[in-house]
């Protein structure tokens, strides 16, 4: 019974905030020498002794992390102290910084990118290279499926080709058992257009056509020989992985993270007469505050009609 318990316990959990909570406990307990169950006053020392070497938002990450252990173990909360909460506003006016985000991939930047991949899928074709037919193709789809639906670097990566329908010419409905926004794990279906270019749908289908994929995965790595492997992309991957793409299309890659595909879509939306709540909904945000941080109203794009 223990182990079934610990088992649904462990899958509340992303495993991604599990890794990065063990880490932050770690952290405090070995490299900084800190002691479990901690009182309040050596989670401030703690505090104090990293307040100039770590943003405020990894401080905040590294205190749930320490209130999450606490509250597991049985333990009353050390961090929900009126010390170290005063303590954190006093950091963050101390040392305020300015919060950094990738630059957002503009529809001309991404029909820029995706032109000169087509033209890596035509030249491969004629010269029966494999390899980087297949490549071309999963990075056309990457990005226009990224960059239509405004999907995270994870939310990608975690595509399965037995969770999408596609109808050329209609659309396509993307599945997932669970996101970052899906709290309860309901699992959430979200809808691509298919659109006159730059289409999502046939890049789709381009891909899975060309690399064979019938089930699994969708966006997989691809070794030199052109070998396809079986596991989906790690989305720590996808980074490097975007950069060298748009580094290749002739873009500064370092200005973007996989972000620049979900900011480059609000903002092109927003310049489109989306309203605010429309967008919210479409990409996925709780909140008003997460919205607008995606959104640079400066920008603004020639329209793209979807097909009839």
């Amino acid at each position: 019974m223990n182990e079934q318990i610990e088992r649904y316990l462990k899958a509340g959990t992303r495993d991604n905030t599990r890794r990065s909570y063990q880490a932050a406990v770690e952290h405090f307990e070995v490299s900084w020498g800190g002691f479990l169950p901690a009182t309040a006053d050596s989670i401030a020392r703690y505090l104090v002794d990293h307040a100039e070497r770590h943003s405020i938002n990894t401080l905040k990450q590294r205190l749930a992390a320490l209130a999450q252990w606490h509250i597991s173990q049985g333990f009353p909360d050390p961090t929900k102290a009126p010390m170290v909460k005063q303590l954190l506003k006093g950091i963050r006016a101390t040392h305020p910084v300015q919060q950094k985000q990738a630059a957002p991939l503009l529809l001309t930047q991404l029909e820029q990118v995706v032109s000169a991949l087509e033209t890596s899928a035509a030249t491969a074709a004629e010269r029966h290279d494999m390899a980087a037919l297949l490549r071309a193709r999963r990075d056309i789809a990457l990005l226009l499926i990224g960059f239509w639906r405004g999907f995270r670097g994870d939310e990608l990566a975690r595509l399965q080709v037995e969770h999408i329908q596609a109808e050329p010419g209609t659309g396509m409905t993307l599945y997932l058992p669970h996101s970052k926004g899906d709290r309860l794990n309901q699992g959430v279906s979200y809808r691509a257009p298919a659109l006159k270019r730059l289409c999502p749908v046939q890049a789709y289908g381009n891909w899975i056509t060309v690399a064979g994929i019938a089930h699994g995965p969708v966006f997989r790595r691809i070794d030199r020989w052109g070998n396809l492997g079986e596991q989906g992309l790690n989305a720590n991957s996808l980074i490097p992985l975007l950069r060298g793409v748009l580094e290749r299309g002739g873009l500064p890659a370092d200005l973007y993270s996989s972000h620049s595909l979900r900011r480059g879509f609000a903002t092109w939306a927003s310049a489109n007469g989306w309203d605010i709540k429309a967008l919210m909904t479409y990409v996925g945000w709780k909140d008003m505050k997460s919205a607008l941080r995606y959104i640079d109203p400066a920008m603004s794009f020639a329209n793209l009609q979807l097909l009839p």
